[in-house]
């Protein structure tokens, strides 16, 4: 009896002893990789599973979206220019067996191909296309890092540029450019503008020629507009400018007409002028 209840205790203590490292549990953002002497059995789904002391080893692999930063990289551009480009990745592992057997670490792995990836996709465009394009560059680098990391079970969900530096003299250089840019478009307007303002009173002078009143209720308008401000400005317009020297005429033409007639000019004894006025001799009476 002494025995049997020994027996009973030993095995109840081997129990508690191997139950906890029978237990597993995968948790609902994991999969379980499952090892048996080495061989890969299969993959266990999440919840509580059993495995067999010192015979399984199981893997868990984590299924959520992981964010790597891929640190600075010198890049030299297509057209020559040094620059230095920092970007994003997000991955995920699609096939957990795969992420275990393939490749020894995943994680370290894809940091490096997704550094090379960088300064390879990146130095074949020029620094206008890797400035205005990084949409087109990001899609680039994706594709690329797909192809060689979808072999180790995980597939890329976007690779994004987060930051761009440019040596102080290009950035000097692009803000001399701006500027001209900015200018030129400015000297192109008023360009513009003086054309439609030269149309539009060209317009303006034939109407004023095909109708003068018109030009005379401009007159007034300006002078109503000068108005406004109390100032002690004196205008003439131009057609009283006008009215004023043709009444200066009036009147000296009536002078010369008051004054009467004036006497004929004496004609010489000696000479006489004949229809195209050259001088002879004036003949005897």
């Amino acid at each position: 009896m002494k025995a049997l209840v020994i027996v009973i205790i030993v095995l109840v203590i081997l129990v508690l002893l191997v139950l906890p490292m029978s237990v597993r549990i995968v948790k609902q953002y994991e999969n379980g990789v499952l090892f048996r002497l080495g061989r890969v059995v299969g993959e266990r789904e999440p919840g509580l599973r059993l495995i067999i002391p010192f015979v399984d080893v199981l893997h868990r692999i984590s299924l959520r979206i992981v964010t790597m930063p891929i640190q600075s990289q010198g890049i030299i551009t297509r057209d020559n220019v040094s620059v230095d480009v920092s970007a994003v990745a997000y991955f995920k592992v699609v096939d957990a067996v795969k992420s275990v057997v393939a490749i020894e670490n995943v994680y370290a792995a894809i940091d490096q191909i997704a550094q090379t990836t960088l300064r390879k996709v990146v130095g074949q465009h020029t620094l206008d296309e890797t400035l205005s394009e990084t949409d087109k560059i990001n899609l680039d680098i994706r594709a690329v890092l797909d192809v060689t990391t979808i072999e180790w079970g995980v597939q890329v969900t976007l690779v994004e540029l987060k930051d761009i530096q440019l040596p102080d003299s290009m950035k000097r250089a692009m803000a001399r450019q701006a500027e001209a840019e900015r200018e030129k478009r400015a000297k192109i307007i008023a360009a513009e503008g003086e054309s439609l303002a030269a149309a539009a009173l060209g317009d303006a002078s034939d109407t004023m020629m095909a109708h003068p009143l018109a030009l005379q209720l401009r007159n007034l308008q300006t002078l109503v507009e000068l108005g406004v401000d109390k100032n002690t400005t004196v205008v003439f317009p131009a057609p009283l400018m006008s009215t004023i020297t043709e009444l200066g005429t009036f009147l000296a033409r009536e002078g010369v007409a008051a004054a009467g007639p004036q006497p004929p000019t004496p004609v010489s004894e000696s000479t006489a002028l004949v229809g195209n006025g050259t001088p002879t001799p004036a003949s005897p009476l």
